[in-house]
């Protein structure tokens, strides 16, 4: 992959923590803030990482777009109403559930394709990403998103209701953001391999009881357990090092169970 910025790149536009954007570099445009104009013909054949001083002087970083930064601006920007899963929850989801390259991972619900991006980028060419969305709504904008930031030649998107069923056998995941994930548990038990992870991300603790509640009364999952990641960034400065007065604390919580294999020897 090039590190130069091409005409069609998209960049990531860096003033602080507050002020950043992500903006496609168009050939003849230019981009406007309140801090000055910088002309994307400037950009253009120029490396990532590269300072530019806008027409009032003020030094702007542009770099290429982690996926953090894409989530955070998906967040920023959605036009429907649906939470985004934050980098610090989709990190754990990946750990701990084994979610890696090679990887065949379900997702329900879509929502803004912000996690559905995540898992596309971790499973690579050569996993895939099976997504359920039930809203027209969603799925429509979640579809225009990913097209926007992937090739999704790895993705497939269900218009479906994944209460319906599972499609997909012996994948290796099922990730849900739903909220009846309870209703999901036998569904995600036929489609998994055995010992493999069921993930469910739940905003409120009520949500959580009821997953715990579905997933013991099966009988057929093991080592269930739920997790809430909190994150602090520390503000460094001279005699003055201390954590932010903000921070990412409950998004939500993350339950995870293992598929169990019949009988026992």
């Amino acid at each position: 992959m090039s590190n130069l910025i091409e005409n069609g790149s998209y960049v990531l536009i860096f003033l602080d923590s507050k002020r950043n954007w992500i903006r496609k570099v168009i050939e003849g445009e230019t981009f406007h803030s309140n801090k000055g104009q910088i002309q994307y013909d400037d950009l253009i054949g120029a490396p990532y990482g590269r300072v530019v001083k806008s027409h009032s002087g003020i030094l702007f970083q542009v770099h290429k777009p982690s996926l953090t930064d894409i989530q955070t601006s998906m967040g920023k920007n959605a036009r429907i109403s649906t939470n985004i899963i934050y980098p610090k929850d989709a990190g754990t989801i990946l750990i701990e559930g084994s979610i890696g390259a090679g990887s065949e991972v379900v997702e329900a619900g879509t929502g803004s394709g912000a996690l559905t991006l995540v898992l596309a980028n971790s499973v690579g060419s050569i996993g895939k990403v099976y997504t359920y969305e039930n809203r027209d709504d969603m799925y429509q904008a979640a579809k225009k998103t990913l097209e926007k930031y992937t090739s999704a030649e790895n993705i497939t998107m269900h218009k479906k209701d994944i209460l319906e069923g599972i499609e997909e056998k012996d994948v290796d995941a099922v990730v849900l953001d739903l909220a009846t994930p309870w209703e999901v548990v036998e569904h995600a038990f036929v489609a998994l391999k055995p010992s493999h992870h069921f993930v469910s991300y739940s905003p409120t603790i009520n949500q959580v009881i009821r997953t715990h509640e579905a997933l013991q009364m099966q009988g057929q999952w093991g080592m269930i357990k739920t997790l809430e990641v909190l994150q602090r960034e520390i503000r460094v400065k001279p005699n003055a090092t201390r954590p932010k007065t903000w921070m990412v604390a409950h998004t939500g919580y993350l339950t995870f169970a293992r598929k169990l294999c019949e009988g026992y020897s």
